[in-house]
């Protein structure tokens, strides 16, 4: 199989190669494979309580008890703070 990457994605796996952390393309993209995989195991296993806080969201947000933007902004600010 021949893969054609675009110029943004071949400088992300030349500036995850240059970390060291892997040896060869092929060895950063397998990895990158695996944690997709990974990933899109856990949603399929998951998804039906991904849906269920979801649904949860909207009726919180559908009785005013979501937070404003700014607030938001504020809170996101703060933890982003923390971990400085």
């Amino acid at each position: 199989m021949t893969i054609t990457l675009r110029p943004d994605q071949e400088q992300l796996l030349l500036d995850i190669m240059r970390t060291g952390s892997y040896e060869n393309a092929e060895e950063a993209i397998g990895s990158a494979l695996e944690i997709l995989h990974s990933q899109n195991e856990w949603l399929s296993e998951n998804s039906s309580l991904v849906d269920a806080k979801i649904r949860e969201g909207i009726a919180q947000l559908d009785r005013g008890e979501g937070v404003t933007e700014a607030e938001l902004a504020a809170y996101l600010a703060r933890l982003k703070a923390q971990q400085e």
